[in-house]
């Protein structure tokens, strides 16, 4: 059986707060286990790894014109 995390432990894992992690948890974002209905929650480290898969994204190319600046003109 794989061995269950905290939710103090799981906010340290990941790196954000008990209440962000509540919130994920709420909103469907992180899978968890919880054996009684109003007892305490418990996360896999494979649901952790499914939270951290789905928060992360791409690293979007650098445009060529990142500045809002007009060219100059020759001879201006």
């Amino acid at each position: 059986m794989e061995k269950l995390i905290t939710r103090k432990e799981a906010a340290e894992i990941l790196g954000i707060s008990i209440a962000t992690l509540d919130a994920a948890r709420n909103n469907g974002l992180i899978s968890y286990v919880q054996y009684v209905q109003n007892g305490c929650v418990y996360f896999t480290s494979a649901g952790l790894q499914e939270y951290i898969a789905k928060c992360t994204h791409r690293a979007k190319p650098a445009e060529k014109n990142a500045t809002y600046r007009r060219p100059r003109r020759a001879g201006v």
